[in-house]
């Protein structure tokens, strides 16, 4: 199949673009400085000359708290951008593929949200991604909108790696235990969307286009996360301490946007349409470590 990734430098998409070429797919991976997904034009004209049979957008505007203060930025990318995909996909009638978040939600539901539950995001960061959602939704019906939550790997910024730069560093460390979710790596994203294009139904007459929510468990909160993060790396000999790990609820760490006090999401949808089950992070922090054990080394 020949795909079109966006973002492909970015956390998810670098992965996406080693799986998909795993896969043996014909796959062209930009980055943002190669296609401007905020330029309109830009992205017809690259959808005309390479003719992808599918697009996969994984790029976006991620800095949850910079996003307050750039909030043009955020909608450009999130929004506009969306938008602009859309457009061009429905023009040369292909299918999109997107990647959204946890955070369109407040994260007030006691259990793991569906993809029948209100958004209601607290930030610039997730009211921009909703509405590239709800763009997405209005304008191209050969759509699947995947959320996720908490997501990790290898490439860019995330929680595990300011983990390990901070045992370098530290003996001691607060982290916030009253904030439930389930981390996610790019590889399990990655695999998840390229199951959607292997599936049988995809882009058939019975295809079922929509919003999913891929689930990852177990759940845990921030504390739990670090805690595993530690075991695994000192089992591993990334770290040769123990980190002395304080809970502390989020009063204690505040932040310029609300974090969702539950960013759980249930799965049984994507498993139904598609036989995608739960993806298991602990395995997947597991393989992260050992690759960056196998560069450092």
């Amino acid at each position: 199949m020949k795909i079109l990734i966006t973002g492909a430098q970015g956390q998810v998409g670098s992965e996406l673009l080693k799986e998909a070429h795993n896969r043996k797919h014909q796959v062209y991976g930009f980055g943002s400085t190669e296609l401007d997904i905020t330029d309109a034009g830009q992205v017809l004209d690259t959808l005309a000359k390479i003719q992808p049979e599918v697009l996969i957008n994984a790029a976006a505007y991620t800095a949850v708290d910079k996003a307050e203060q750039e909030s043009g930025l955020a909608y450009a990318v999130n929004s506009m951008g969306s938008e602009n995909l859309a457009k061009a996909c429905q023009k040369q009638n292909i299918p999109l593929l997107h990647i959204s978040t946890d955070y369109v939600f407040d994260g007030e539901k006691a259990s793991a949200y569906t993809e029948a539950d209100t958004p209601n995001p607290t930030g610039v960061y997730g009211a921009s991604k909703l509405e590239g959602d709800q763009k997405i939704q209005q304008i191209w019906p050969k759509h699947i909108i995947v959320r996720v939550s908490w997501v990790f790997g290898e490439q860019g910024n995330n929680f595990v790696k300011t983990m390990l730069r901070l045992a370098a560093q530290r003996d001691e460390l607060s982290i916030v235990d009253d904030q439930f979710g389930a981390p996610t790596s790019a590889i399990a994203i990655s695999q998840c969307l390229l199951d959607i294009l292997d599936a049988d139904t995809f882009n058939q007459s019975q295809c079922p286009w929509g919003t999913y929510h891929l689930q990852s468990d177990p759940g845990v909160t921030w504390y739990e996360f670090a805690g595993e993060i530690f075991q695994q790396a000192k089992n591993l000999g990334l770290i040769t301490k123990t980190m002395k790990l304080n809970p502390i609820p989020s009063s204690e760490f505040p932040t310029p946007v609300k974090r969702p006090a539950n960013s759980k999401l249930d799965g049984i949808k994507l498993q139904q349409n598609f036989s995608i089950s739960p993806v298991h992070w602990q395995d997947d922090l597991q393989h992260m470590l050992k690759n960056i054990r196998a560069i450092t080394s």
